[in-house]
């Protein structure tokens, strides 16, 4: 380890949700969720935020040009390939950030190089090196990314690692791109490169670990060990196959064992939970119950030895307190003769900050609910702000929803819907409610489409629970197989359906939209960059 890692006692989080989160299929977010989301991320503290891939989109480019001019304090990262194309178009998506990164990486492994990239290790190189000091050309922090680092050759990685900082790299990522690694072996890889590329200490070491073998978290924590100070990481572990390594485990592992790990981190771990929440609900991919830190029974105790040591002390079964990671345990019950300002003391509670329209909305969603619950819980009104909260164009909107079925009779469903300034009825008959409904639906919004995936959950285990629901749908005209997914809570979970079918299909023709306009234009061949020096802004972070 170099002199300036033994000293150094803070691993930098560089948050991929919106980049390699994404990657997941279904996990299609638009650009007003990514903002959004990027903000809560600069609520968290996290160190960077890999805001998206600008060549790889025209949506993608606006999403990191709206973050790189609206998300203030991380650094914001745009990635891109070694070619000077790649590289062009992501410093003109984030060059208004007051912190922005360039990200830029190639293959290094044999088969890579050989089966994906077709070159020799000498263009690599090549390629490498002409692309940190184009990026360099713009800005100041280069990021630099030999991907599938962890099936790369050692001696090959060392010197491509050492002409990439040669070439003004300040920052060098070691990815475990296919989840191949085992922990003991990552954290001597990282060790090793640190110790034998002789400009090691000119950068900073990160590494990105994929779950592929369910041990990214450990791979990190193991690299960390060893000398690694970012790490790459999402928010509930979201990314493609498997996923990627878990933010909030990592931090809390830190944080729950820096006796071990001697490091810290700047996140506000407070904001954790509510984080897991949003992301979460903007992309339909619920939380597994327990998932780690996050998830639903992480804090829960049923067994009786269990409960008896938690009510006599809390560290006997609980190595981290809730409130640590933002779940509020509240005395504060709200219901029907609760008012505005004791509800809008709730949200503060809870972290949420409404404008006066979406407050006027969400307060009568509280009152409706009161009057059919007796008791409203803070995850009912989570669920509440969240369905509120959530940003999408409203091409189709639902006013009502009327089913018969039972009794022998089959399912036959009413429903209305506002369609501009239209409003418009449809029935249907279905093999269930639920399918009755979504033949209305379709039938009023005249798409063609899928329902991939779907289900319902309960916010809480009462009785008259408010009920979740998630519908994942595709185009059927549309060849990639590109997946879209809608949320929605009710006290009727029939209701919640269709909210969450027509979110759905609002997303899908939002995204077809995007994708209908202009593609970006190519960068000039052989311009050579100017450098620019971005302005800070005085405005504050999040």
């Amino acid at each position: 380890m170099n002199a300036k890692q033994k000293t150094e006692d803070t691993v930098y989080i560089f948050d991929t949700t919106l980049r390699d989160g994404e990657q997941s299929p279904g996990c299609t977010m638009n650009v007003q969720e990514k903002l959004k989301l990027a903000q809560q991320l600069a609520r968290l503290n996290v160190d960077a935020i890999e805001a998206g891939f600008p060549m790889s989109s025209q949506g993608d480019f606006d999403a990191v040009e709206l973050i790189a001019q609206n998300v203030f304090g991380p650094a914001i990262v745009g990635l891109c390939r070694t070619g000077f194309a790649d590289i062009d178009r992501a410093w003109n998506a984030i060059k208004a950030s007051e912190r922005p990164r360039i990200h830029t990486f190639i293959a290094t492994s044999p088969v890579h190089m050989k089966k994906k990239l077709e070159m020799t290790p000498r263009q690599v190189v090549k390629a490498a090196v002409d692309g940190v000091k184009r990026a360099k050309g713009y800005c100041s922090e280069i990021e630099f990314s030999p991907e599938d680092a962890s099936r790369s050759e050692f001696d090959f990685l060392c010197e491509v690692v050492e002409k990439v900082i040669a070439a003004g790299a300040t920052h060098v990522n070691i990815p475990d791109t296919v989840g191949y690694a085992i922990p003991e072996e990552f954290g001597k890889l990282i060790g090793n490169l640190i110790k034998h590329v002789p400009n090691s200490g000119k950068a900073i070491f990160s590494v990105h670990c994929h779950n592929d073998l369910g041990l990214a978290v450990a791979n990190s924590l193991a690299a960390i060990q060893n000398g690694a100070r970012q790490c790459e990481c999402t928010i509930n572990g979201l990314g493609e196959r498997a996923g990627n390594a878990s933010l909030e485990e990592i931090v809390m592992g830190i944080h729950t064992r820096r006796d071990i790990m001697q490091v810290k981190t700047n996140i506000i771990t407070q904001e954790i939970y509510r984080t897991s929440r949003m992301v979460s609900n903007i992309t339909g991919f619920n939380v597994q119950p327990n998932k780690a830190i996050v998830g639903r029974n992480a804090f829960a105790h049923e067994a009786g030895i269990h409960q008896h040591g938690v009510l006599r002390d809390k560290r006997t079964y609980e190595i981290m307190d809730a409130e640590t990671v933002g779940i509020v345990k509240s005395s504060l019950v709200l219901g029907k003769h609760s008012g505005r300002h004791a509800f809008n003391d709730k949200l503060i509670e809870l972290g949420y900050v409404l404008d006066h329209g979406m407050m006027n909305k969400a307060f009568a969603r509280f009152k409706n609910l009161c009057d059919q619950k007796k008791e409203v819980t803070d995850a009912d009104i989570q669920s509440i702000i969240e369905d509120e909260l959530t940003i999408v164009d409203e091409v189709f909107r639902l006013e009502s929803v009327h089913v018969m079925c039972g009794g022998g009779a089959r399912s036959t469903a009413m429903i209305v819907m506002q369609v501009g300034d239209r409003r418009m009825e449809q029935a249907a008959i279905g093999v269930g409610p639920i399918d009755a409904v979504y033949q209305c639906i379709k039938k009023i919004a005249k798409v063609d489409i899928q329902l991939v995936d779907f289900s319902v959950k309960s916010v809480t285990g009462s009785m008259d629970a408010l009920g979740e629901a998630t519908a994942r749908i595709s185009d059927v005209n549309d060849k990639s197989g590109k997946l879209f997914t809608g949320r929605g809570s009710n006290l009727d979970i029939v209701e919640a359906s269709a909210r969450a079918y027509v979110m759905a299909i609002n997303k899908m023709l939002h995204w077809q939209k995007a994708a209908q306009e202009k593609p970006p234009a190519k960068a000039e061949a052989g311009k050579k960059p100017v450098r620019k020096t971005a302005k800070k802004k005085a405005a504050p972070r999040g």
